[in-house]
């Protein structure tokens, strides 16, 4: 089951964000931030198995995190989490998310679900990687049917 994160959820995604993120993992500090901020969705399984977390500003929705424990990867969970997010999103016209150019199994995951490349970042991540900016068209506000990267 696929639920709002709340509060007492801080040490169990603190722990699995380390696991998951090392350096760059989130802090309860930030995690709670994510939780409770404006435009902020925040969902996790109800297991605390993996979690998911937006970010709305006008009329994009920015996917800031997904984040699976390694055993309940391949399961589907992923992709409930993401669906559960893609409920809802109002007027939003796009998600846009960063994915690291060397993360093969993510970028497979995200081209699955109807995200396509729209920019690069270079040296975005701590270890000077690349990011590929993605987004995928939502059934919210009326747009143009293509994405480029002046979006």
């Amino acid at each position: 089951m696929i639920r709002p994160a709340v509060l007492a959820d801080l040490p169990a995604l603190a722990a699995l964000e380390q696991e998951l993120f090392g350096a760059d993992a989130w802090g309860e500090t930030l995690i709670r931030q994510e939780i409770e901020g404006p435009g902020r969705r925040f969902v996790v399984a109800d297991d605390l198995s993996g979690y998911a977390v937006t970010m709305t500003a006008g009329d994009i929705v920015d996917l800031l995190r997904i984040g699976v424990r390694p055993e309940a990867r391949r399961s589907g969970l992923a992709t409930r989490l993401l669906d559960e997010l893609l409920v809802d999103t109002e007027d939003a016209s796009r998600m846009l998310l960063e994915v690291s150019v060397s993360n093969a199994a993510a970028l497979g995951f995200y081209v699955a679900r109807q995200f396509s490349v729209i920019d690069v970042r270079p040296h975005y991540y701590r270890d000077g990687s690349e990011a590929l900016v993605m987004c995928r068209w939502l059934p919210g506000a009326a747009r143009a049917q293509t994405a480029t990267p002046h979006d």
